[in-house]
């Protein structure tokens, strides 16, 4: 199957978590619909002269008939003969959300403490974990994706540490391999490393039997979480070390955006990426396993205990595009899992998850993505509509659908659910084993990075760096940490603190029961 076999359309609408708040609304007591297209009509002024007043009449008819043919065309394109609309809310409804559950929501009370914690109070009462979920079966998720799994091999090459196969290569050695990569169109970066890798392409392909063939790999380890947890900083110290190596660049997002054709959730959907515009992040490392194939005829990698890593912050949590691409017969939760596929490609994999304390992730989250008017009174009001959205939709459904549920997350104006880890880490240990996922806390990591990183090391079998290397890993300066501008702002609001504690307490209980490991309760955050 070529690029060109995909078929593409639009179910629904995307909203991206920060740029657009939840419109809500309460005239005579009653919540309007929180997703419904809302029409306001406004009069004219009275006091126009009848020339004015015509004049603009047909200006505005112009131009709203303008508004109504483009919206009619961006429909029918984006969306195709699909059941959804452009301007319809996703096709995930829930009836909860229409009503935002038993405590009525007012913008006036939004800072009314006790009405806050009645809302907690009725999420904690709901919080329920189930023992696992029904897997797919693999003919199912080929059927899914039936060209990613017909581009990669189930076996790959003995004697290399990092999965990597030989794969023929049938074009034409003098045009550019890169040419259709979609990473390269939308991004500056890899046009530039895509420049390299095309100057060195015809050198490194291994000739057999009158046949070209190129090496391809996947990542033997993923850092997959969770976002504002520190995954920068461990991926910057981790490829120091010689014998890893990295994509291209940090977060791809292929597992969770790119291959369903989303590069910023506000722009809706793009051609999706293949398997293909993936593997190619992965050139220039594979080119360093392969080695110099002219001293080595065979074809064998000439360092086969090269591992290469990837780190999408979003691997871990970010399911949002099911709903638009997978059948919703399960009861409001993804058919499918980007673990599921992972797995089934890759069954011996490793993940590294790093976490904090979710309290203090949700914050700097908000700092980090947050564009204008940022304060400790406006992230309070914020999780405040938040913990109301979250509580409407748990009035009728589960814990775990609502943590799925696309329209939700859309919704709330922070990324709340993001930090119940422990929905995603049982889901992940529903096909992964405990000894293959790595769970680091950034507290431990900040504390005593030496520490941390030969627990990384151990986790994925590497030998010890020298103690020069091993000097500069350590020693380097923390990555993305909180800008200026965001540190002035002061901590959150003592207020706000407490009710997220309450919150995220009965999720924090059950990672730590999980983890066996009391200091993922982060109960001495909450004495701080």
């Amino acid at each position: 199957m070529t690029q060109m076999d995909y078929k593409y359309s639009l179910l629904g609408s995307t909203v991206d978590d920060y740029r657009k708040r939840p419109l809500l609304l309460q005239v005579d007591d009653t919540p309007m619909n929180l997703f419904a297209v809302l029409e306001v009509k406004r009069e004219l002024p009275r006091r126009w002269s009848m020339l004015g007043f015509f004049r603009k009449i047909r200006v505005y008819s112009f131009l709203f008939g303008l508004a109504v043919m483009f919206l009619i065309m961006a429909s029918y394109i984006l969306t195709g003969d699909k059941k959804g609309l452009l301007l319809t809310p996703s096709p995930y409804h829930f009836s909860s959300l229409v009503s935002p559950g038993p405590f009525a929501f007012n913008l006036s009370s939004v800072k009314d403490y006790a009405h806050i914690k009645l809302v907690v109070k009725s999420i904690t009462s709901k919080v329920e974990f189930r023992s696992s979920r029904q897997l797919p079966e693999l003919k199912a998720l080929v059927k899914s994706e039936p060209h990613m799994f017909s581009a990669i091999p189930r076996k790959f090459l003995p004697g290399v540490k990092n999965p990597c196969w030989y794969e023929e290569y049938t074009g034409n050695i003098t045009s550019d391999p890169y040419k259709t990569n979609l990473y390269g169109r939308y991004s500056r970066r890899f046009r530039t490393v895509f420049q390299h890798l095309r100057n060195t392409f015809q050198e490194h392909l291994f000739h057999r039997n009158r046949r070209l063939y190129r090496m391809r790999c996947l990542p033997y380890f993923y850092i997959i979480g969770q976002p504002k947890c520190g995954t920068t900083d461990l991926y910057d110290r981790l490829r120091l070390h010689p014998g890893v190596k990295f994509t291209t660049f940090k977060e791809p997002h292929w597992w969770t955006r790119k291959r369903f054709g989303i590069i910023r959730l506000s722009e809706g959907f793009h051609d999706r990426y293949p398997v293909e515009d993936y593997l190619d992040l992965f050139d220039q490392a594979a080119y360093q396993i392969q080695g110099n194939l002219t001293a080595n005829a065979s074809g064998s990698p000439s360092h086969p205990n090269i591992i290469i890593g990837e780190a999408s912050a979003s691997t871990m949590w970010d399911n949002n595009a099911w709903v638009y691409f997978y059948d919703n017969t399960t009861e409001g939760e993804p058919p499918f899992l980007i673990q599921d596929f992972i797995h089934a490609l890759q069954p011996d994999a490793r993940f590294i998850v790093m976490l904090r304390d979710p309290v203090e992730r949700l914050y700097s989250d908000y700092l980090y993505f947050g564009i204008a008017n940022k304060s400790a009174e406006d992230f309070h009001e914020k999780v405040s509509e938040s913990l109301q959205l979250f509580e409407g939709c748990l009035t009728e459904y589960t814990m775990r659908s609502c943590v799925y549920n696309t329209t939700v997350n859309n919704a709330m104006p922070v990324r709340l659910q993001v930090g119940i880890y422990i929905v995603y880490l049982m889901d992940w240990l529903t096909v992964f084993s405990r000894e293959q996922i790595l769970v680091l806390r950034l507290e431990d990591h900040a504390s005593n990075r030496k520490y941390t990183m030969h627990k990384v090391f151990d986790f994925l079998s590497l030998g010890p760096p020298t103690k020069e290397i091993e000097s500069e890993i350590t020693r380097s300066p923390a990555s993305n940490t909180r800008r200026p501008a965001d540190k002035n702002l002061g901590p959150m609001l003592a207020i706000t603190k407490e009710i997220l504690r309450n919150f995220y307490t009965p999720f924090n209980e059950k990672l730590a029961k999980v983890l066996r490991n009391d200091s993922f309760l982060w109960e001495s955050n909450s004495k701080l």
